[in-house]
């Protein structure tokens, strides 16, 4: 007999950050610091004695609504076979069809779908890249950002030395300031201190319009960068295309979609040259696979966002080129640590995903409920 889910708890986890950050730290003031992030943790259990473990998350805002309709949707999962994640992720957003097939519904979604993956690559004994089927054992990283527009060029000029000692393999420069010329010199600069071989990614946080973008992107050719990061709004397929049209450095956006639908729309307007989605933001792997899918056969680059722990096994079995972004964020959540070795993360060869969580998460927790056969 198949094996079936008999239990699934979740817990909501309030993650504190070292130091208060922002996404977009230039003029446009959009977002005020970020002092914690939320996290929707889902644990899957069989019958068998099989487990997973997977999460989502929401900054800013959104953690409760995350955990409230999870709470919803998964007393569902049980008696399912954890086996069959595409059948199971189709009936859980059938569940909320009325609040759609995108945004919070999917990211409530994506906790559990990553967890029945963990726990369908740990039942194989393999990590969740051979699963899928790996195309590389380490997978090309980047630094997330060295530092805000505002930090000392010093600070992060230091930062971004320190990266590459460790063996980081690029590096992101965010850009921010009110006069392009102030961006353009500490782009300079650092270009200097690292040298021509660095690769070096440029990350607008979509404060730019279309304008500032195409005459902005101009000026960075002279810079050599990897690809230029989410220039404009995300959902603004054709100010993207436009670029992607127009410059010879490649043109990266997606972090903020949360839909392959969403995703679909930018390769098909020829909009983009790398492809960022967020694993945790579209649904769980389930969905992410289906973006990776459209995405190799365009042609295109991968870069997901965030979730180091997460994209290593998705971007390492990922048929085209693939970096990840090299983030220590959500270290204090888990006992393991990720080996970045010559410019790469080192896809880990525990089963699964190859985490567990730490005893502060606990500590962290202001809700859980766990739903059982018997309950």
């Amino acid at each position: 007999m198949p094996d079936r889910i008999d239990r699934i708890q979740l817990s909501l986890v309030f993650l504190p950050l070292a130091a208060p950050s922002a996404d977009e730290k230039g003029v446009t003031g959009r977002h005020l610091p970020m002092a914690e992030v939320a996290f929707l943790f889902a644990s899957v259990g069989t019958v068998d004695g099989g487990g997973g473990i997977g999460f989502s998350y929401a900054k800013r805002a959104g953690g409760p609504a995350l955990y409230a309709h999870a709470k919803e949707i998964a007393p569902l999962l049980l008696g399912e076979d954890p086996s069959d994640t595409g059948r199971i992720w189709e009936k859980l957003v059938r569940a909320g069809a009325s609040v759609g097939r995108g945004g919070l519904a999917v990211q409530a979604i994506a906790a559990i779908d990553i967890a029945l993956w963990d726990l369908k690559a740990r039942r194989a004994g393999l990590p969740l890249a051979k699963l899928l089927g790996a195309h590389r054992d380490a997978v090309p990283c980047y630094q997330g950002a060295v530092g805000s527009p505002s930090a000392p060029l010093a600070e992060v000029v230091e930062n971004a030395q320190r990266a590459l000692a460790a063996g980081i393999g690029g590096i992101t420069v965010e850009l921010g300031e009110a006069e392009l010329g102030a961006d353009l010199d500490r782009l300079r600069v650092l270009r200097e201190r690292l040298g021509d071989a660095v690769p070096l990614v440029v990350d607008v946080n979509r404060q730019w319009d279309r304008p500032t973008a195409l005459r902005a992107g101009r000026v960075l050719e002279r810079f050599g960068l990897g690809w230029l990061q989410e220039p404009l709004d995300a959902h603004d397929a054709e100010g993207h295309a436009a670029l992607a049209a127009t410059l010879d450095t490649p043109v990266a956006t997606g972090e903020m979609l949360t839909s392959a639908e969403e995703h679909w729309q930018l390769m098909v307007s020829g909009a983009i040259d790398y492809v960022r989605p967020d694993a945790p933001r579209v649904g769980g792997i389930t969905p992410f696979q289906r973006i990776t899918a459209l995405a190799d056969h365009k042609g295109l680059s991968l870069a997901p966002h965030c979730a180091t722990e997460v994209h290593v096994h998705l971007a390492a079995a990922y048929p085209g080129t693939a970096w990840v972004e090299h983030v220590d964020r959500l270290e204090p959540l888990f006992n393991e640590r990720l080996e970045v070795r010559d410019g790469r993360v080192v896809v880990p060869d525990r089963p699964g995903l190859g985490l567990t969580l730490t005893e502060k998460v606990a500590t962290w927790t202001t809700d859980h409920i766990e739903f059982t056969e018997t309950t």
